[in-house]
């Protein structure tokens, strides 16, 4: 496993180590004991798995406020999407600062995304599929988005019209969200 330590504090990209042969590939897409050689303790305890019909669908930007905020470590096991982290940490000296990184089922990465960012991803190819873990259980009255295009935060989409829920179609601005996260409470 090789684990690349992103722009912003504590991101992290993973790649698996693949076996492959004339009958397929075995890897290892999560281990506990190999994670814990890179300072990565923190166990999960729910994962999720979407699908999404069209390309050109955006998901975002999620996160869930303190006290139950998630670490996630997120893969796109079929098709390929622009997965997008955004620090909403009010006290971070890279607050509102994003990072984008694309993962596919071809290029088999993952990425580990602390608690104290916000999370998003554009399909780039249809019938995507994304499966990932969080460490805290999903909590409805902490669930929270923001605007996907925020000014504020200005994240290059390459897109001006992407499909978008209801839900992220009302998400507030940053300015007028009520995140609580912060470095102290979001330090994993």
């Amino acid at each position: 496993m090789q684990v690349t330590e992103l722009a912003l504090p504590g991101v992290k990209i993973i790649e698996p180590t693949y076996f492959e042969d004339y009958r397929g590939y075995y890897c290892e897409t999560y281990s506990m004991r190999t994670l814990a050689e890179y300072g990565i303790t923190d166990e999960f305890v729910q994962d999720n798995h979407s699908m999404t019909l069209k390309r050109g669908t955006l998901r975002g930007i999620h996160f869930q406020n303190n006290p139950v905020p998630q670490i996630k470590l997120v893969r796109c096991t079929k098709g390929a999407i622009k997965d997008v982290v955004v620090d909403l940490r009010r006290n971070s000296p890279t607050f509102k600062q994003w990072l984008a990184v694309e993962l596919s089922a071809e290029n088999r990465r993952q990425i580990w995304i602390p608690s104290g960012y916000g999370h998003a991803f554009l399909t780039l190819q249809d019938n995507c599929e994304v499966q990932y873990k969080v460490t805290g259980l999903y909590e409805p009255k902490l669930d929270r988005a923001i605007a996907w295009n925020d000014l504020e935060i200005a994240v290059e989409w390459g897109i001006d019209n992407p499909i978008v829920s209801q839900k992220d179609m009302q998400a507030p601005t940053l300015a007028e969200s009520d995140v609580n996260l912060t470095m102290e409470l979001n330090s994993r």
